[in-house]
C-alpha cells in the first residue's frame, strides 16, 4: 500500500527532510495505518536527513574549561520570602575533569565574570582556553567588553563555540545532568548560601570518584592539569558591579537593581559605590560611608539603621528654627578719629 505514496514522500523529504510523518501523511493524501506510515517513512528519511560527523576530542592538560549556567530545577528562597530559580555557573577542567561550581544572583555579566573569578581563585590558576556556548552575557558571535578586558587580565582565551557543537561543551554538560540525578533529589535550600555550602561539600566527594572515561578521579589529575595552567594576577581591575553617583536627598544609591542607604553626611557628594556577588560599599574619598549585604532579588531597598537615625537628627537640627542675629550698632571707635582722618582736628587746625 505504501509503494504508491513512495515517490510523493521522497519528493517531499528531498525539500524538507525533517518533515514530520503526520504532515507527510496529510499531504500525499494517505488514509491508512498511520504507524505503518511512520515506520515506512522512518527507513526513507536517512537517505535525506544531513548527517553531522563529531570528531574525537582529545584534552591536554591545562589546555581549556568547560563553563556553562545550570539551572537547579528547584526555587531557592531568598531575603524577601519569593522563591526563584537562579543560575549556577559551573566549571570544568576538560583534562582533569574536576569540577568548581557556585549559585550567582544573576546571569548578567558582572555576576558571570565575578563567580568566573571567585571560583577561578578556588583552582588557584586558570587554563589557556574558556569555553562558553554563546551566552549573552559573554558574547553572542563576539565577546562582550568587559569579558575582553577580563581575558585580557587573565592573560587566557574565551571561545565562543559555534551553534551545534555540543561536543566541545559535552563535559560541563553531561556534569549538569549528573547534578541533578546525584545531587538535588531529596535536599532542601533556605537560601543562596545554604545551596552552595552544600554543593561545595557535595562537590569535595563527587571530585574524588572515579570518571568512567578517564578510569581515574578528577582530584588525582588535577595537579597535573594544573602544571600546565597560566598563574592568576593578584587582581582584575574594575571587576563586578560599578556606579559613581552623586548622592541625593533621599541618601540611596542603585546599584545591580537594588538599593542601599549611605551616610547622610555624604549628601551633595559623590560617591563611588561597588558591589560583588556578597557585599556592596560605597566609598566618598576613599573612606566608607556605607557597606550592606547584597540583596539577591531586585527592585528591593536595604538601609542601616544608623543612616536612618543619622539622617532623622539632621533633619531635626535642618528644621529647626534659626535664632535671629543681634546686630551690636553701638559705637565703639571715638569720634575724634574721624575728624584727625578728615584734618579737622586741633592739631591740624
Amino acid at each position: 500500500m505504501f509503494d504508491e505514496f513512495e515517490p510523493l514522500v521522497r519528493q517531499l523529504l528531498k525539500q524538507f527532510p525533517g518533515l514530520p510523518a503526520p504532515v507527510l501523511a496529510q499531504k500525499v493524501g494517505w488514509t491508512g495505518s498511520e504507524s505503518w506510515f511512520r515506520a515506512n517513512v522512518a527507513k526513507l528519511r536517512p537517505d535525506y536527513k544531513p548527517v553531522d560527523p563529531a570528531d574525537r576530542l582529545f584534552w591536554l592538560p591545562g589546555d581549556a574549561i568547560q563553563c556553562d549556567l545550570w539551572f537547579p530545577p528547584f526555587k531557592i528562597p531568598l531575603e524577601d520570602g519569593s522563591c526563584v530559580l537562579l543560575p549556577v555557573l559551573v566549571m570544568v577542567c576538560a583534562y582533569s575533569r574536576f569540577v568548581l561550581a557556585t549559585m550567582i544572583p544573576s546571569r548578567a555579566t558582572e555576576d558571570l565574570l565575578l563567580g568566573m573569578w571567585w571560583l577561578l581563585g578556588q583552582l588557584g590558576a586558570v587554563a589557556h582556553r574558556l569555553l562558553w556556548d554563546n551566552e549573552a552575557g559573554i558574547g553572542r558571535g563576539r565577546l562582550t567588553q568587559a569579558a575582553q578586558l577580563f581575558a585580557g587580565a587573565l592573560a587566557t582565551k574565551i571561545v565562543l563555540l559555534k551553534p551545534y557543537d555540543p561536543e566541545s561543551k559535552g563535559i560541563v554538560e553531561r556534569r549538569n545532568r549528573y547534578f541533578e540525578t546525584s545531587f538535588m533529589p531529596g535536599r532542601q535550600f533556605v537560601s543562596p548560601a545554604d545551596f552552595n555550602d552544600q554543593f561545595t561539600q557535595w562537590l569535595g566527594l563527587a571530585n574524588q570518584k572515579i570518571v568512567r572515561t578517564t578510569h581515574a578521579r578528577p582530584i588525582d589529575r588535577l595537579e597535573a592539569d594544573k602544571a600546565l595552567m597560566l598563574p592568576l594576577p593578584p587582581a582584575v581591575f574594575g571587576l563586578g558591579w560599578s556606579n559613581r553617583v552623586r548622592l541625593g536627598r533621599d541618601y540611596y544609591v542603585s546599584i545591580a537593581g537594588n538599593e542601599y542607604s549611605v551616610d547622610p553626611t555624604a549628601i551633595g557628594r559623590f560617591v563611588d559605590v561597588h558591589a560583588d556577588l556578597n557585599r556592596v560599599q560605597a566609598r566618598l574619598d576613599g573612606r566608607l560611608v556605607g557597606e550592606h549585604d547584597r540583596l539577591w532579588m531586585r527592585g528591593h531597598s536595604l538601609a542601616d539603621p544608623a543612616h536612618v537615625a543619622k539622617a532623622r537628627l539632621l533633619r531635626a537640627a535642618y528644621q529647626a528654627p534659626r535664632p535671629l542675629a543681634v546686630v551690636d550698632d553701638t559705637l565703639i571707635r571715638d569720634l575724634a578719629v574721624y575728624d584727625q582722618v578728615f584734618g579737622l582736628d586741633e592739631k591740624s587746625a
